[in-house]
């Protein structure tokens, strides 16, 4: 009986021995699996392009709003009470000084022009010429043929061209840099550039949005309606040798309060550096601090989400 037990006991050990040699291979082989990926996920490397800074003149600039006006406008008027005869003006339409405009009938013209052509004895013209006092582009007739006008009524508007002027709307905080703005650039919606002299400023500003006007004097005579809307282009500030990288090289945090680039250390490792940026336009950036040297390459490309230091791989 003894010896049965003994048996059955060590055929027991056995199974027990197998099954924790099997349970020690099956985690040894885990492990091992678990290694492996874990070192490939440390390898894994990130497909990027790189690029190196640049030195070039950077220049920074405010646009703002300008309106077309007339600054000399000078009234068509009526020399003599009457009715309009003949009128031949419309606005756009360009006149030379001296040039008739209408001619306007006397009252008493008209109330003997029934009687005229029967008796002889009573023969009164009674039409009076009307004549531009200066040459320029009529911006507007207020009379029509056959309307009665009073003596100093206004029946239309001669403006000069020569004085098309452009009024500059910006705000006080912009007053200095405008002030000391000789020359600016004015940009048309049909996508003309005419070359603009700051004047003067008025000497009033808008009670609601705290503007004030400057007056924007064309180089050349430019045939634009009235109130067209110009955008002024005026340098704010100008670097003629600062150090530039492209814009798609510049990272930031969610509240854009700090800038980073993602600088090579060699040619697999790219690290973080914090950056202060400077003058930006639509597709670059200037780097004020750090200093970087010419030989130095960034990622511009494949540089979104990566860690502070990150293994990457060149694009060929």
């Amino acid at each position: 009986m003894n010896s049965k037990k003994i048996i059955r006991n060590n055929g027991l050990s056995g199974k027990v021995g197998v099954i924790l040699f099997f349970g020690f291979f099956i985690s040894i082989t885990g492990c091992k699996q678990t290694t492996q990926q874990e070192e490939k996920a440390v390898e894994a490397k990130t497909p990027v392009t790189v690029t190196s800074v640049s030195i070039e003149p950077m220049v920074e600039k405010v646009e703002l709003n300008a309106i077309s006006s007339f600054i000399k406008k000078s009234s068509v008027r009526s020399t003599i009470a009457g009715q309009i005869e003949k009128i031949d003006l419309k606005p756009g339409d360009q006149v030379k000084k001296g040039d008739i405009l209408m001619v306007v009938r006397t009252k008493e013209s008209v109330a003997l022009k029934n009687y005229a052509p029967k008796d002889s004895a009573i023969h009164f013209n009674g039409l009076i010429k009307i004549k531009a006092s200066t040459s320029g582009i009529v911006t507007s007739v207020t009379r029509q043929r056959g309307d009665n006008v009073m003596e100093g009524d206004e029946v239309a508007n001669i403006a000069e061209q020569s004085s098309m002027v452009f009024l500059l709307e910006a705000p006080y905080e912009l007053h200095q840099l405008i002030a000391k703005s000789k020359f600016c650039t004015l940009l048309l919606p049909d996508g003309r550039e005419i070359k603009g002299t700051i004047k003067t400023n008025l000497p009033s500003m808008d009670a609601v949005s705290q503007t004030e006007s400057f007056v924007i004097m064309p180089q050349s005579i430019v045939g634009v309606p009235e109130n067209l809307i110009a955008k002024v282009q005026l340098i704010k500030s100008l670097k003629r040798n600062a150090t530039v990288l492209p814009k798609s090289t510049l990272l930031s945090n969610e509240t854009q309060s700090a800038f980073w680039v993602m600088k090579m250390i060699n040619d697999t490792v790219a690290v973080k550096v914090l950056v202060k940026k400077g003058i930006e336009t639509t597709d670059r950036v200037e780097i004020v601090e750090p200093s970087f040297s010419l030989k130095e390459r960034f990622l511009v490309s494949g540089n979104y989400g990566l860690p502070d230091t990150a293994k990457v791989i060149l694009k060929k």
